[in-house]
């Protein structure tokens, strides 16, 4: 299953590694094999990892030759060998043999573009130091679930589910009123609210 998080704080504060360590502890039935953590000023990515792919060296975050991006995924892209090759002959190394390390050179050859190119199910989050830019996305049927929280001019935060970012302690835990009426009413809260104000599902 596996789970993500993240926390980037836009306003250059640096991140808590103990805020991430504990994101991640909240995702760990999500992903018991394996916990990556990666905090490097205000950014702060978490993993937790159920190993399917790649057993061995599919740790995540995995980084590029450089370590400027990183990138963390819950999922699984299905036409990863065939991107595997197409990279490996445009120069790329890689050092894992999972599908989480396309993600990373095809980021380097396409930027946010690398997108189009990604056939799957996945919530992923990628990081790049040089261009102190984060790229969250979903796959396009919203198979894997992805909720942030922004405030602008401070922070973003991100997890697979709502109760990893439910450990932040300057998160508002505020009821969405109108996502409570849709739930009485659907049973469920449509994309792109969730039950509480300052959290959002990303859309598929």
């Amino acid at each position: 299953m596996c789970g993500i998080a993240g926390r980037f704080n836009l306003d250059g504060r640096p991140v808590a590694p103990q805020l991430i360590a504990r994101m991640a502890g909240e995702l760990t039935h999500r992903g018991p094999d394996d916990e990556g953590i990666h905090v490097d000023g205000a950014i702060g990515l978490a993993s937790r990892r159920l190993a399917i792919i790649d057993l061995d060296t599919g740790r995540q975050p995995i980084a590029s030759e450089d370590g400027t991006v990183r990138v963390v995924l819950n999922g699984e892209i299905y036409n990863f060998v065939e991107l595997r090759d197409v990279l490996e002959r445009r120069g790329h190394r890689f050092s894992t043999r999972t599908d989480t390390e396309v993600i990373v050179h095809l980021w380097e050859d396409h930027g946010p573009a690398l997108l189009e190119h990604l056939r799957g199910m996945f919530g992923l989050a990628v990081w790049d130091e040089r261009r102190r830019t984060l790229l969250l996305a979903r796959d396009r049927l919203g198979e894997k679930p992805l909720f942030y929280a922004h405030r602008p001019g401070r922070s973003l935060g991100f997890a697979s589910e709502l109760k990893s970012l439910l450990v932040d302690p300057e998160l508002s835990v505020s009821l969405d009123v109108a996502a409570l009426d849709q739930y009485v009413s659907l049973l469920y809260v449509p994309a792109p609210a969730s039950i509480f104000a300052e959290v959002r599902k990303l859309p598929a």
